[in-house]
């Protein structure tokens, strides 16, 4: 590092030295990937607290810190970029979004305003149509690219309430489901949607939106004197992997007045498969729509994503200017950030998004994407098919929820027999499982959405069921 201390950078031959460092152990990590356990020992509440330390004045070397890293933290963690990995709803992280991160934050470009990176965030506006053609939504549509699913959720809330309420917040309601992520429910609080304001519907055998109990809600609520204003349905629940009755729900909400926006955080990418797209009637009808390419797109954690119908009430909601903010003497023809979206300092998501399908094609997403659905199927057909298994939800796209029940046994016993299994086959080693409560039971469920997960995890997985349950109930 220079010897003054008032100066920051680093000589070309110390930052290259560094940089192949680190691209050599994460490379090392992920050349080791299927060996790796998917769950650490997170048991570590002992090492977070030998952790503590007051900030350093002088600096270290890399190496030392590196070590720590790769060897004892990242270790004691979920595992979520394994191929066992089939907990909760995997984020695999390829490895074009890890070299993006680096041209972005090494180049550290602004891309919040389109004058001052034109080229740049035209890659983020030619990302984002993608997005766009793909969810088959109309040239006029705009978006962005946020943080998650609940930054994404919070936007498209808000570009509803400014069309449909203005004024007149307090008379706003809005529906979800009992299986809705939570993160719409703290996006509407956000939003200036209170609790009293939110209708929660009742979900059928399959765990979807019930139409009637909707539309009866909605009934009660205009008579009541209200303005109901959004449904927010699901593209794949997180418990169940639940799709609602999407094309029913977008009838009514057109025949309403109603703005219909839909949650496909976990589920929208499958539409990039035009076989697999009648598992999602009516998507492309949405007013809006939440995306997660950190999920089905396989992109590191952070790469969330929105798209609204009519792009002009996403930037109504959105736009601001000020005298320090320099005009677009381009206008309306070329995207800027800043409009469509709550933040003017960001970062260059969308470069994750464009680097990956310019490495890998839009033909290799599609078959990856595929492959988990047909591996979803096969193992949710085979563990169905054990004793003492009940298959509560099949897959809708690829993900299952299932219990353990035998001759006599109480909801009781199931529940602690579930929760056991989870457990028994995650120390096995070899794939990560975990458990949600749905239709007032515990559930085993197993998403499939890793792109390194292969049929040879799903043995595993299958294999590992098999054996565990018939441990557990043979006591």
């Amino acid at each position: 590092m220079n010897s003054n201390p008032a100066d920051l950078e680093f000589a070309p031959d110390a930052m290259r030295r560094m940089g192949e460092e680190v691209v050599r152990r994460v490379v090392d990590h992920l050349a080791t990937i299927n060996e790796q356990p998917p769950r650490g020992d997170v048991d570590a509440a002992d090492l977070c607290r030998t952790m503590r330390e007051a900030a350093p004045e002088a600096g270290t070397e890399l190496a030392p810190l590196l070590d720590s890293l790769f060897d004892e933290w990242i270790p004691r963690s979920y595992n979520t970029a394994s191929p066992g990995y089939l907990a909760y709803i995997p984020g695999g992280g390829v490895f074009p979004g890890a070299l993006a991160e680096l041209i972005a934050a090494g180049v550290n470009r602004y891309t919040g305003v389109w004058l001052t990176a034109p080229a740049l965030v035209q890659l983020e506006a030619n990302a984002l149509d993608w997005l766009r053609a793909w969810m088959q939504f109309p040239v006029q549509a705009r978006g962005l690219f946020t943080t998650g699913g609940s930054t994404a959720n919070f936007a498209a809330i808000v570009s509803a309430r400014e069309r449909l309420l203005g004024t007149e917040l307090r008379r706003g309601t809005l529906y979800l489901s009992t299986e809705t992520h939570h993160s719409v429910m703290k996006s509407a609080r956000l939003a200036g949607i209170l609790p009293d304001r939110i209708r929660t519907i009742a979900v059928d055998a399959q765990f979807r939106m019930g139409i009637d109990a909707l539309e009866a809600a909605i009934a009660a609520d205009r008579a009541a004197g209200l303005l109901p204003f959004l449904v927010v349905s699901s593209a794949g629940t997180t418990n169940t992997g639940a799709v609602d009755p999407l094309a029913e729900i977008g009838a009514l909400c057109r025949t309403g007045g109603l703005w219909h926006h839909v949650d496909g955080a976990y589920g929208a990418s499958f539409h990039l498969c035009p076989e697999l797209r009648p598992l999602l009637a009516g998507l492309p009808e949405a007013d809006s729509l939440t995306l997660d390419p950190h999920k089905g797109l396989f992109l590191p954690y952070g790469t969330g994503a929105l798209l609204v119908r009519d792009g002009e009430a996403l930037r109504a909601a959105h736009s601001e200017t000020a005298s320090y903010m320099p005009a677009n003497r381009e206008g309306a023809e070329f995207y800027d950030p800043h409009q469509y979206g709550p933040d003017l300092s960001r970062d260059f998501k969308g470069l994750r998004v464009w680097l990956a399908f310019k490495l890998y094609g839009a033909a290799r997403y599609r078959a990856a994407l595929a492959e988990k659905r047909r591996l979803a199927l096969d193992a949710a057909a085979r563990i169905a098919a054990l004793p003492n298994v009940v298959m509560d939800a099949p897959p809708q796209l690829s993900l299952f929820a299932f219990h353990l029940a035998w001759p006599g046994s109480t909801r009781a016993e199931e529940d602690a027999a579930t929760r056991e299994l989870l457990e028994r086959v995650t120390r096995r080693g070899r794939v990560i499982i975990t458990g949600c409560h749905a239709g007032g039971r515990f559930l085993a469920r197993v998403c499939v959405l890793s792109f390194r997960t292969h049929q040879d995890r799903i043995d595993d997985c299958v294999a590992h069921v098999a054996e565990e349950s018939q441990a557990i109930i043979a006591r």
